[in-house]
């Protein structure tokens, strides 16, 4: 059966590595690349927690169908040593990636400084940056490989955060600031090749995060959204997908995504 969209057509055949793929925004992104290329389709889902990968793939395979392979494989991204060994441990068939995206992001407290938990600031920027520097790197050379200077598609996830610090953000906010840089200056370097970088920015998101950054203080973390209507991890990855099925000539590179009662990190408006 021929691709149904011309998204479909131009995702078709492609191997797409998502990391952060258990939960959230990388769990929903998997199955958006999976709906709307559902023909001719490879994921490499990586995570720390495998067995929800493995899930997400039996429950992908049965809502699509087997034009759809799934290859879950756990991955500690914060452990330079396990990103580099992801590449050499991966079937034949999944090895040559089209797509990247850098998903995986972790924050945890809200301290300020002089405050803020050693373990707290490794943690954040071993996840947030480090990571996402090392396994750029890792999947470049596929990319570097194509003819006519490579070929690829790098998609970070970033947030509002990177673009405007707030009060309490001082880590997370400076990470994803991190992230942003990195990204720009990727994609200057790579600008005489096809390999396109591009950076999904979202504001409030309800997600498992929020819950891990308040360290599962319900209570807390239920009053960042009390009163508003935040993006869910689908909204997010509709955008991811797109951005990654455009026509090969066509970079968006930059993604500013809110829910209608935000305006910036501070700017929101709660129906109480």
């Amino acid at each position: 059966m021929p691709p149904r969209t011309s998204m479909a057509k131009n995702l078709s055949g492609k191997t797409v590595l998502i990391t952060g793929a258990s939960s959230g925004i990388g769990r929903s992104t998997a199955f958006e690349f999976a709906r709307t290329s559902p023909e001719n389709l490879k994921l490499i889902l990586t995570a720390r927690r495998v067995d929800r990968l493995y899930q997400i793939s039996n429950e992908i395979r049965e809502e699509v169908g087997d034009g759809v392979r799934v290859y879950a494989k756990q991955v500690d991204v914060s452990k330079p040593q396990e990103v580099d060994a992801l590449v050499p441990s991966l079937p034949e068939e999944f090895r040559d990636v089209d797509i990247l995206v850098n998903n995986a992001g972790f924050m945890s407290g809200v301290e300020r400084p002089p405050d803020i938990p050693h373990d707290v600031v490794r943690n954040v920027y071993a996840t947030n940056v480090v990571s996402v520097i090392n396994m750029t790197q890792a999947i470049l050379p596929i990319f570097k490989k194509r003819p006519d200077g490579g070929k690829g598609d790098i998609i970070f996830l970033g947030s509002i955060a990177g673009r405007e610090p707030y009060v309490g953000g001082t880590i997370y906010c400076s990470s994803k600031a991190a992230v942003r840089a990195f990204c720009d200056a990727l994609r200057k370097e790579l600008i005489n090749t096809r390999i396109r970088v591009m950076t999904v920015d979202p504001g409030q998101v309800l997600t498992e995060f929020n819950d891990i950054r308040y360290r599962f203080d319900k209570e807390a973390a239920d009053k960042v959204y009390a009163g508003c209507d935040p993006l869910t991890p689908d909204d997010v990855a509709e955008v991811i997908v797109f951005a990654a099925g455009r026509r090969e000539n066509v970079v968006v590179a930059d993604t500013l995504v809110y829910p209608s009662h935000q305006a910036s990190p501070t700017d929101v408006y709660r129906r109480l």
